[in-house]
């Protein structure tokens, strides 16, 4: 799963937000790293419902313009939860290969600043 796809369905773990919801939850939960133009969120949004990971909760009308909220079904926190399980074990790995590094620099950053047990 690519990063952003990860974030589009983190963003909608919570509860249903519109299109620009979710660009804006995106954009905060990678401190501003991703930045989701519309044409890459619409049609991420487009497959994710294709695969079943979110749907439309409903829409309604601002000022003129349609606003769609979507939301995630059960099968998109599923695939969300195994993905989120996934990265912790490799970060996990990278973490534990990075402190046993000769002379690195890791290990004492990351217990000065709590990162590590």
């Amino acid at each position: 799963m690519q990063e952003p796809t990860f974030l589009i369905l983190t963003a909608l773990a919570t509860e249903p937000k519109h299109g620009y919801g979710v660009t804006q939850e995106v954009a905060e939960l990678s401190d501003g790293m991703v930045t989701l133009r519309a044409g890459t969120l619409y049609g991420a949004l487009d497959r994710l419902i294709e695969h079943g990971l979110i749907e439309v909760d409903r829409q309604e009308v601002v000022d003129g313009r349609l606003r769609r909220y979507y939301r995630l079904t059960d099968a998109g926190a599923s695939r969300l939860a195994e993905q989120a399980r996934r990265l912790r074990k490799h970060a996990e790995a990278a973490e534990s290969r990075l402190r046993a590094r000769p002379g690195s620099a890791f290990a004492f950053t990351a217990r000065r600043f709590g990162a590590l047990a």
